[in-house]
């Protein structure tokens, strides 16, 4: 894919521990899995699968002194991902544990050196990467306090400099502990707002993802919401709203999906595509990711 520009993504790299479970997790018991070690964190794996359909890419993150850190760069490098990635001696690589299995999945995380992330690192990495044209922020960066300076520096001087943005709300649960009024008020602004149904939930009070979608165009213009199998729904202010199914496909793990997702609507959107071009693409990609276990496109190399 050519003519998009750079994409510039902003949040979080981790080490991914994911367990396919081959039947109900059974508390204080053995529960048969299989187990799969691999790379993770919203803002990398969207980077991951920008990098994968050939889009220019800058991923900005903090990653520890450590093994697993020089592991998640030299993973990111081979896929083509320009990495500006501050090095933090005395904090570890995020690492987060993934349940999945029937659809669904759950997440035990650490975010270890995400939290480090400053603002001074996003303007570094904006003032090297004259040719970008988007930012995408991962929410994580928002609902922990010790990256919240680093988000919203990183929208705001996008914003200074011209570029779009877009914000992916993250996850419901740390949605609800800051609060949905907190949340809406540091992405007011933003170009583009996408969220699974649950995270929609949280943030708006509409009855249904698309009564949603339409009460967070309040919020930002563009507001995307994933629904899983259920397809996306694209809603725009002041404007009708898109529907898509979701491409069937036999779901494996549903980790990362989302951020494929993303991915395949940025790269079209940034590259000209309208709502309806930009969420094929989404759900093409999105389609490939649960088809397969972990966040990652499946090799080095340009799609077919």
């Amino acid at each position: 894919m050519t003519g998009s520009g750079r994409i510039v993504t902003v949040g979080d790299v981790v080490t991914d521990v994911v367990a396919v479970l081959r039947a109900p997790l059974a508390a204080g018991t053995d529960t048969a899995a299989a187990i799969q070690l691999t790379g993770g964190g919203q803002a990398a794996n969207t980077a991951a699968w920008l990098a994968w359909l050939g889009v220019p890419v800058t991923l900005v993150a903090a990653v520890g002194e450590d093994e697993a850190g020089r592991a998640r760069l030299a993973e990111l490098a081979a896929l083509g991902v320009d990495c500006t990635v501050r090095r933090v001696p005395d904090a570890p690589t995020g690492t987060v544990i993934v349940l999945t299995g029937d659809g669904e999945r759950t997440m035990v995380t650490d975010r270890g050196a995400n939290l480090r992330l400053t603002a001074a690192d996003v303007s570094a990495a904006l003032a090297a990467a004259p040719d970008a044209r988007h930012l995408h922020l991962s929410g994580y960066a928002l609902l922990d306090a010790g990256s919240r300076g680093a988000a919203l520096r990183a929208l705001a001087a996008a914003r200074d400099g011209g570029l779009t943005t877009s914000v992916d709300a993250a996850s419901a649960a740390p949605l609800r502990q800051v609060g949905p009024a907190a949340f809406r008020s540091w992405v007011r602004g933003a170009d583009l707002l996408l969220a699974n149904a649950d995270e929609a939930a949280v943030l708006a009070d509409g009855a249904g993802a698309a009564a949603r979608a339409r009460e967070l165009t309040g919020v930002t213009p563009h507001v995307v919401v994933k629904k899983g199998g259920g397809g996306a729904i694209w809603a725009i202010r002041d404007g009708e709203a898109l529907s898509v199914p979701a491409r069937p496909t036999p779901v494996v793990d549903v980790t990362g999906a989302g951020d494929a997702f993303a991915a395949g609507l940025l790269a079209a959107w940034v590259a000209g595509a309208g709502p309806a071009g930009a969420l094929e693409r989404a759900t093409e990609l999105g389609a490939q990711a649960v088809a397969q276990v972990g966040a990652r496109p499946p090799a080095p190399g340009r799609p077919r």
